[in-house]
């Protein structure tokens, strides 16, 4: 589920600016990106996102401002050289000129320039860790009313499930013995080139229709909509359950269909398959 949160914070001059991303996905995968500054905090600015987002494709961004040189840089002298030396030996071998900015192009590659370790005290460090919890209460809030749309609109579609299969009773009442008058003509009309018992045959009918009743299948039907809305509107992340449970629908919609026998009662099976369908597509997003 999609989630963004940002905050700042100050001390002695440097600023401290969080940003938190969050995509849907059904593990956690946290990326982080920090200055070189928060690399020995790494494994607690882990742990913190970890504790607040429970799954999601997660970025933790962290950038800092400085004014003064309370936030100075270092030059990584042994990697620009070993830069340098790679470079100029490639240039030569390729017997390329070398370039009049070769060494500003070196110092703008990875590690060469870095920020000074020991600059990270803990009254930074407690600033920036408040700063970290803000923001991902932040993307939290904005994935909860995410949430509360998401639910809203899974509600919306079980209803209109709900609404379907109430449409379909007054088809139903004239259903089974449309079929039944049907199969009747078709036995008058081969009435002269066969011979078949009529209580015989009134039997195999009853027998008949019984197999196209959908009774059973519209009771287990609003038992698994009433299941699913009591599941939604639960306090606990259910995803999987609602998946199940969104299977089970399914199912007794296919039995429903296929007894239908009418053209009728298939347009609302179909209609109710494609709001099911639309239900599992969000439910992609639900933990």
């Amino acid at each position: 589920m999609t989630g963004y949160g940002r905050s700042s914070c100050r001390l002695n001059g440097m600023t401290a600016h969080v940003e938190v991303r969050t995509l849907n996905s059904k593990t956690l995968d946290l990326s982080l990106k920090t200055p070189t500054l928060f690399r020995e905090r790494e494994q607690e600015l882990r742990a913190l996102a970890s504790r607040s987002l429970s799954r999601g494709k997660a970025e933790l961004l962290i950038t800092v401002d400085s004014l003064g040189e309370t936030f100075a840089y270092v030059l990584n002298r042994p990697m620009m050289e070993a830069y340098y030396r790679q470079l100029t030996a490639i240039a030569d071998e390729l017997k390329a000129p070398h370039p009049p900015d070769l060494l500003t192009s070196i110092l703008r590659l990875p590690e060469v320039l870095q920020q000074k370790a020991d600059n990270l005290d803990e009254a930074l460090w407690e600033v920036v860790h408040r700063a970290v919890n803000e923001a991902l209460d932040q993307a939290n809030d904005y994935r909860s009313t995410e949430g509360s749309r998401l639910q809203e609109e899974l509600s919306e579609r079980i209803e209109a499930i709900a609404d379907l299969l109430e449409a379909i009773a007054p088809i139903e009442q004239g259903r089974l013995e449309s079929i039944r008058q049907r199969l009747l003509r078709a036995m008058e009309e081969f009435r002269g080139s066969l011979s078949a018992d009529p209580n015989r045959f009134e039997q195999e009918l009853i027998f008949y229709l019984e197999k196209l009743d959908i009774t059973e299948e519209k009771v287990r039907l609003r038992q698994h909509l009433h299941y699913f809305e009591e599941t939604v509107k639960a306090p606990v992340s259910s995803g999987k359950k609602l998946g199940f449970i969104a299977q089970e629908i399914g199912r007794e919609i296919n039995t429903i269909g296929s007894k239908a026998g009418d053209a009728a009662m298939q347009r609302l099976v179909v209609q109710m398959k494609d709001e099911l369908e639309k239900v599992k597509e969000q439910l992609m997003n639900i933990l």
